[in-house]
């Protein structure tokens, strides 16, 4: 073969099954976006390269650029981009550390590694001087920098011009060993030796090298629903769903024997009617929130699905939807039947009160018609469309009109009442509780605080009988952003701050672009307490508290908290909580759980929501500094999606100067915590061991979009 030629194809390393794919499906891409944009010509020049590798920051765009172009020509064919990738994917590590090393020397004194065929003897890459015979490049402090801050724009990362310094020189000074003023190739490669992941990466795919848009990969999966791991952990609720259908089934039946004589589809109206009577009331005893609360205190919260009524309330109403629906349409076939046989027109039957149809003066058909109505416009304003696109108030007072719905079934059914009483009754002390307690004493915003993407942190005024566990929530009127509208918000401080209640709002939908809107134009952009008109604090009205499945936490040995953006509200609250307990009680770990450990997660998207609660999680670990290491119950983790990780070329520099920073100055320089703020959110499992529980792992990971690989030696 080549080899007796005196000829070798290049040393590629030996790929995982992962990286070959990866790369291959890479190599595809970029092939297909070279074709895209190239012209006539077939090259591209930088700004469609720019395009074509969807690179957000010029510099190292660039770089890339000038690397790939061999022949200095100012172009790149599709011969000479493939060419050279293929050194990010088949070349050996050192060949990829010295492709590193020219992108961060600026200047371009560094030799230029120019790809040659596959067949060529060897070397199968060859050194060519870039402008000079110089025998090797090296890179100095103003490089340095310059890279770091095109980093830090890459990774969407504000610094101070002041700690942009300081990585530089903690990066610098840790990689120039021989103190010569500039890092040279071999002690480039010394220095990320030290980071053993960063070398780790730089043999696993080239796709971490130039990250293209990660799109949405087409696999066969099981869906979810089917499952074992799904069945496992909703076990509660589909036992109840089956008992639910089971009993609307029986319901239906049992209304169909008693009304056979009718025909066929007096029958079936007559089975969804009964249906109707039951769900119509059942819905609203999955909203009887007071009840809720208490039982969740109690074993009942073992047996049944208490913290999924939402959803529950959700499944029901569209069940009362396609009962309305199936309802509607038989009565108007026996209607049609009826009409063939007797003196009164389908219209009349349909729209008028002659036929005498119902049990009050014949408006069975008038008020079936309205309800039909108004329950399909409650569902079609309730979908997720109308609520996550800004329009809440939509869904609020459309939602209103059950009052008239259960109003107009007291009238269109001679039944109905007996199913609605009791439930109606609980539901009618309720409101008047909620009424009460709302309007118990003044409650006043005695202060307000804008904070980074518009986030309003509301004080109020603590109310002397208002008792509440962390993670619960409230419903919220302020009578200056809209008279009748409440909102319900988690409540985030501590049930132990005994004159106060935090609120953290994001602005996301009318009512609550509103609210920042309101005090933004009182106080200006700083923020800071709240005044009204005359300079007072705002009157506020709160109903509640009403539970969560948070209130579970103290009942746990070990917990895994994990916040999204605003999410974090809920654990603000129960974190607070710990620390109060925890100096009340004055031991390293409380006693009303056995050995209380709690992992807490967050994930920003960008830099600036982490000043959200950074105060709050600042005193969590200076509370936790002084105690040895088994008696802190607190473990922190940060991500910030949109910063690239240490797989990123575009990023490695960074992270590994943020990491030697972070050690120095012993805390975070993205958010000024000891805990470091990682970047990215991709995940890959790894897994070695029992074919059966790997089926579990694989199903987990499908189920959260991570990636899984199986090891098999």
């Amino acid at each position: 073969g080549l080899s007796s030629l005196g000829l070798r194809p290049p040393v590629c390393p030996p790929a995982a099954p992962m990286a070959v794919d990866e790369d291959a499906r890479w190599l595809e891409w970029v092939t297909k976006q070279f074709e895209s944009i190239a012209g006539d010509d077939k090259e591209i020049d930088l700004d469609e390269f720019k395009t074509a590798l969807k690179v957000k920051e010029s510099f190292f765009a660039e770089r890339f650029f000038a690397l790939f172009d061999s022949d200095g020509s100012s172009s790149i064919s599709l011969e000479e981009l493939l060419e050279a990738l293929e050194l990010l994917i088949h070349g050996s590590e050192t060949d990829k550390l010295h492709f590193l090393f020219q992108v961060y020397d600026v200047d371009g004194r560094s030799l230029r590694w120019t790809p040659v065929p596959a067949w060529t003897p060897v070397p199968a890459w060859t050194p060519v001087p870039a402008v000079a015979p110089v025998p090797a490049g090296s890179i100095d402090p103003d490089e340095l920098r310059t890279v770091l801050k095109s980093c830090l724009r890459e990774s969407a990362i504000s610094l101070p011009e002041e700690k942009l310094d300081d990585l530089t020189l903690a990066l610098f000074e840790s990689a120039d060993r021989d103190r010569s003023g500039a890092i040279t190739f071999e002690e480039l490669k010394a220095e990320l030796e030290t980071f053993p992941e960063v070398m780790e990466n730089l043999t696993i795919s080239a796709a971490n090298w130039l990250k293209p848009p990660e799109v949405e990969q087409r696999r066969r999966r099981t869906p979810r629903y089917l499952t074992r791991a799904y069945w496992h952990n909703n076990s509660r609720k589909l036992l109840f769903l089956v008992l639910y259908a089971l009993l609307s089934l029986l319901l239906f039946l049992g209304a169909v024997l008693q009304n056979r004589r009718g025909g066929a589809w007096f029958m079936v109206a007559k089975g969804c009617g009964q249906c109707l009577n039951f769900n119509c009331t059942f819905v609203m005893v999955l909203m009887l929130r007071r009840c809720l609360t208490w039982l969740r205190a109690t074993w009942v919260v073992r047996v049944l699905p208490l913290d999924q009524n939402i959803l529950l309330h959700q499944i029901v109403g569209y069940c009362i939807l396609c009962f309305t629906l199936v309802h509607t349409t038989a009565h108007v076939f026996n209607f049609a039947r009826l009409a063939q046989r007797g003196p009164f027109t389908l219209l009349e039957y349909l729209l008028t009160t002659r036929p005498g149809v119902g049990w009050v003066g014949g408006t069975a058909s008038l008020t079936g018609v309205v309800l039909q109505a108004a329950i399909c416009l409650m569902v079609l304003c309730s979908s997720t469309f109308v609520r996550r696109s800004g329009h809440f108030e939509v869904f609020y007072w459309s939602h209103l009109s059950y009052v008239w719905v259960w109003a107009l079934l007291m009238v269109h059914c001679e039944n109905f009442w007996k199913w609605f009483v009791v439930p109606g009754l609980v539901f009618l002390l309720e409101k008047i509780v909620g009424v009460a307690v709302s309007r118990m004493g003044g409650l006043y915003i005695v202060e307000v605080n804008l904070l980074p993407s518009k986030v309003t942190h509301l004080v109020i005024r603590r109310p002397q009988f208002f008792h509440f566990k962390p993670g619960d929530y409230v419903y919220i009127n302020i009578p200056a952003i809209a008279k009748y509208e409440w909102h319900p918000f988690t409540i985030s401080s501590a049930p132990e701050q005994p004159d106060s209640l935090w609120l953290h709002v994001r602005s996301m939908g009318q009512w609550t672009n509103r609210l920042y809107e309101y005090f933004r134009q009182l106080e200006g952009p700083a923020g800071g307490p709240a005044g009204g008109p005359a300079g007072g604090p705002q009157k506020c009205y709160v109903d509640g508290p009403y539970g969560t499945p948070t209130r579970q936490i103290f009942a746990s040995e070990h917990a895994v908290l994990i916040g999204a953006g605003i999410g974090i509200t809920p654990f603000a609250s129960i974190l607070q909580s710990i620390m109060y307990r925890m100096r009340k009680q004055n031991c390293p770990k409380c006693t009303w759980a056995v050995c209380l450990q709690v992992d807490f997660i967050w994930i920003n998207r960008d830099q600036k929501s982490f000043e959200w609660f950074v105060s709050l999680l600042t005193k969590l670990e200076m509370d936790q500094a002084d105690e040895e290491p088994e008696g802190r119950f607190l473990e922190m983790h940060m991500y910030m999606t949109s910063a690239l990780s240490k797989n990123d070329m575009k990023a490695i520099g960074l992270q590994m100067a943020l990491d030697l920073l972070a050690k120095k100055e012993k805390r975070d320089s993205i958010t000024g915590l000891r805990t470091r703020t990682q970047p990215g959110r991709k995940v890959h499992v790894f897994y070695c061991g029992s074919p059966a529980l790997a089926k579990v792992i694989k199903a987990q990971c499908e189920h959260f979009g991570f990636n899984f690989y199986k090891e098999n030696f």
